[in-house]
């Protein structure tokens, strides 16, 4: 099925508490890229996070500053789970329901956009930059970090084997990778050219050990929130 047929479908149920639980492997990993958006960011500003999960990088993310954090996720599931995980923790995040190609947010409204691990699932990935776009104040940045398509399974072996999972959700997440989710993740090539379609105009990619850390800049490239940030 073409990219444009397609339509966003949320993970939801069982599934999604599968996965909430399995990303809690991954603590250290959103700890360390909180840390990092906090000190570019200086610790205060309005972030965005798109498909944000469980909501373990926002909440980790709202530990550490004053910000002002919204996460837009298309599953309800999610938005339950993530909500649930802010309140144990402490911190105020406002987690919503919506779609990326379709934001409920007013223009410029935010400083920063974060999104990890779900890009190469949007239907509409050009429209999804736009709105991204639209959402993000002038001088704001978008950091967008996923899979690469080119990834060798040895990379993927290495890196399920650092995580720690169990040995059911170890195999359970290779053969994530190795059916569905590599199929959907993007090229660089493919992710410039989206960029350029949109009204970004243009990126910059960095090769990640398994992924690709994708940085877009609204309409001139004041120094904002940046970061080389790691995810799958």
């Amino acid at each position: 099925m073409a990219a444009a047929e397609r339509k966003d479908v949320g993970m939801e149920g069982w599934l999604a508490r599968w996965y909430a639980r399995t990303r809690q492997t991954d603590m250290e990993d959103f700890r360390r890229q909180a840390a990092t958006v906090a000190a570019r960011c200086g610790g205060r500003g309005k972030v965005l996070e798109v498909a944000p999960g469980p909501g373990y990088f926002a909440v980790e993310l709202a530990k550490l500053g004053d910000f002002r954090i919204t996460g837009l996720d298309i599953s309800h599931t999610f938005v339950r789970i993530a909500s649930g995980n802010a309140a144990k923790a402490g911190v105020l995040v406002d987690f919503r329901q919506g779609n990326v190609s379709a934001m409920p947010f007013a223009d410029a409204l935010f400083d920063f956009v974060y999104c990890s691990a779900a890009f190469k699932n949007f239907a509409e990935p050009v429209k999804a930059l736009d709105e991204m776009h639209r959402v993000l104040r002038d001088g704001g940045e978008v950091v967008i970090v996923d899979l690469r398509k080119d990834v060798p399974m040895e990379e993927i072996d290495a890196y399920v084997r650092r995580s720690g999972r169990t040995v059911f959700d170890a195999w359970i997440t290779k053969q994530t990778f190795r059916r569905l989710l590599i199929r959907r993740a993007h090229t660089q090539e493919a992710l410039e050219q989206m960029a350029a379609k949109s009204r970004f105009g243009a990126c910059r990619i960095k090769v990640e050990s398994i992924g690709l850390e994708v940085r877009l800049t609204k309409a001139d490239d004041r120094s904002s929130c940046v970061s080389p940030i790691g995810g799958v």
